[in-house]
């Protein structure tokens, strides 16, 4: 079996920071949502894995490498714009071969992996095996359409009226001939190939199509709000860990993570919290619920729920919550006087807030 990883899009949720890095860089607890997707396919003992990536394409490769820190071989393909999944699967076709395949969409974070669902298709290797979770609202998402038997018997992109709470959560499974489906099908009306049109083409023709259901945590990590959330659950796991350097006059509360070269200096952390390598903490009060990635500077600031990416600086800041600060961003104190703040910040901003 392969894998294809579809790391393209062009993020219009998560703007301002997808002007500027892929969506699927986003770091959760630190670490890119697309390197989980990565080591969630390795677990499954796949090893050959393209990665589709478009305009900024060097920053994916610079995160990934060649694959060989996760014990894979990664090859990007070019995509000009985003034309579609199908169509991700129809540039991939000289690498996929007429190999059993994955795809995975690069920003979707499932933390307890997928090998049950991975193993049930390779027992009885379906045309296509949909992975479906249920949610409240599956008008945003495709939808699939189960018999009394669990069998698929239908699908829809984006129903105004869904036939089920089942919703296609980003990960699929194929035999070679969904090649022959991608190459049936016809753009839809908003110019793109549809995976969920080339599915429904092998349902239509007599191919077996199954659904998996995933019951486990799940997230779409294409806005700011669901990556804070995605953030909070994944903290929820942290182990305490000080490698770095805390002095006497500072406390450490539950779970805590000080990675090597990072220093904490009359600070009260209160976790679940991790501070990144080569990060200092001087004079504040951070956590529950915070990330804060390396070589950050953050002093005499109180931040709770909040990410910070690498080379960000905060300082003099009472009060943040719930919110996404960008590398090497730089918020400092003003004249103004407000009590409270909540910012989404993106790369390399300078902020005024109220000191």
């Amino acid at each position: 079996m392969k894998a294809l990883v579809l790391s393209g899009g062009a993020g219009t949720r998560l703007r301002p920071f997808s002007y500027s890095m892929p969506k699927q860089l986003i770091p959760i607890v630190n670490k890119p949502v697309l390197e989980y997707a990565v080591e969630n396919i390795v677990d499954l003992g796949v090893s050959d894995i393209a990665v589709i990536v478009g305009d900024r394409a060097a920053q994916i490769t610079e995160a990934l490498g060649d694959g060989s820190r996760f014990g894979a071989r990664i090859t990007p393909i070019h995509q000009d714009r985003p034309r579609g999944l199908a169509h991700c699967v129809e540039l991939a076709r000289p690498f996929l071969g007429d190999d059993d395949f994955v795809m995975y969409l690069g920003d979707n974070m499932l933390p307890e992996g997928i090998t049950k669902i991975a193993e049930e298709f390779r027992a009885d290797r379906p045309a296509a095996q949909i992975v479906v979770s249920k949610v409240p609202d599956p008008r945003a998402f495709g939808v699939a359409e189960l018999d009394a038997d669990g069998a698929v018997v239908g699908l829809e992109e984006k129903p105004n009226r869904p036939r089920s709470d089942l919703a296609l959560i980003g990960v699929y499974f194929f035999t070679s001939a969904v090649h022959q489906a991608v190459a049936a099908i016809e753009p839809s009306a908003r110019g793109e190939l549809e995976i969920t049109d080339a599915i429904q083409w092998l349902l239509t023709h007599g191919h077996g199509v199954k659904a998996g259901e995933y019951d486990g945590y799940w997230k779409d990590t294409g806005k700011a709000d669901d990556v804070l959330e995605c953030n909070r659950h994944l903290l929820g796991a942290l182990n305490r860990r000080v490698d770095g350097d805390v002095d006497a006059a500072s406390e450490l509360v539950g779970p805590v993570v000080v990675e090597h070269g990072a220093r904490v200096v009359r600070s009260r952390i209160v976790g679940p919290v991790v501070i990144g390598a080569g990060t200092l903490v001087e004079d504040s009060r951070i956590g529950p619920d915070t990330s804060i990635a390396r070589d950050c500077v953050l002093r005499a600031t109180q931040l709770t729920d909040s990410i910070v990416m690498a080379g960000a600086s905060i300082t003099q800041v009472p009060g943040l919550h719930g919110s996404l600060i960008g590398r090497s961003a730089s918020i400092g104190p003003s004249d103004h006087a407000e009590a409270h703040h909540r910012l989404v910040v993106g790369d390399h901003t300078h902020v005024e807030v109220a000191a």
